[in-house]
């Protein structure tokens, strides 16, 4: 099942090289030499229980794996409980390739997603001595207000305050809002610093930055639409 793929490559037994394609890992060829990988193992696993901890936040990782009753469900919650597990999976999926890709191109995508978001053109930095500077949007269609960005390509590696301060400090005079983007997290001593500063800093973590991805549809393609009908009561009144 598809929940099961997602589950097990949150704990690291299983990983995607590419499309189409699951591989299991090292971690999960040593599990498999027991012969047992049962869903509480899974629940009790450390890499699974970090991820999930990671993006407990999140609404369609609310509920928790033994409140899963298919015999209990309806039709219409066995729809929404797929297409959520379905969701959650293509955010996943989203967020590993975000980390495997060329840092600039990396700073490319957040460009290409604030301006699907509604804003307006962007403006590329030069990729030396850019000061901490990746991108600039144009917050109108005029450019009279602009909005600096900083990407950042992280794995595990937290954005810390002294990220937040350079990035302060690269943003020139002619401007007082940023956004400053990652593929892993902010500490909270550089979340402290943007909500302090005397700039409007926005931060984009992970979570938040595939959320708008999907939202937004960039990087990510509709597969399959599906249509749910049900009786028009209205067509069998009787004048």
């Amino acid at each position: 099942m598809l929940w099961g793929k997602s589950y097990l490559k949150m704990g690291k037994f299983v990983s995607y090289p590419k499309r189409g394609l699951v591989q299991i890992t090292e971690k999960g060829r040593k599990r498999l030499e027991t012969g047992i990988l049962s869903l509480s193992d899974l629940q009790n696993d450390l890499d699974f229980k970090s991820h999930r901890e990671s993006i407990k936040n999140e609404k369609e990782n609310t509920i928790e794996l033994d409140t899963i009753r298919v015999d209990n469900s309806s039709p219409q919650d066995l729809i929404d409980s797929g297409f959520s597990t379905i969701e959650t999976e293509v955010k996943n999926e989203l967020l590993d390739k975000l980390k495997e890709i060329n840092p600039y191109y990396f700073e490319k995508v957040i460009l290409i997603l604030l301006k699907k978001m509604g804003y307006g053109d962007f403006i590329e930095t030069s990729k030396s001595g850019d000061g901490g500077i990746d991108g600039i949007i144009n917050e109108d269609k005029l450019g009279l207000e602009k909005i600096y960005t900083q990407a950042k390509r992280y794995n595990e590696n937290k954005i810390r305050e002294k990220d937040i301060r350079n990035f302060i400090g690269a943003m020139s005079g002619d401007t007082r809002k940023g956004v400053f983007i990652t593929t892993s997290s902010f500490d909270d001593s550089a979340i402290k610093k943007a909500r302090e500063a005397h700039h409007t800093i926005i931060l984009i973590d992970g979570i938040k930055l595939v959320e708008l991805m999907h939202q937004y549809n960039v990087g990510v393609q509709v597969k399959t639409t599906y249509e749910v009908k049900e009786v028009d009561n209205d067509f069998f009144e009787e004048d």
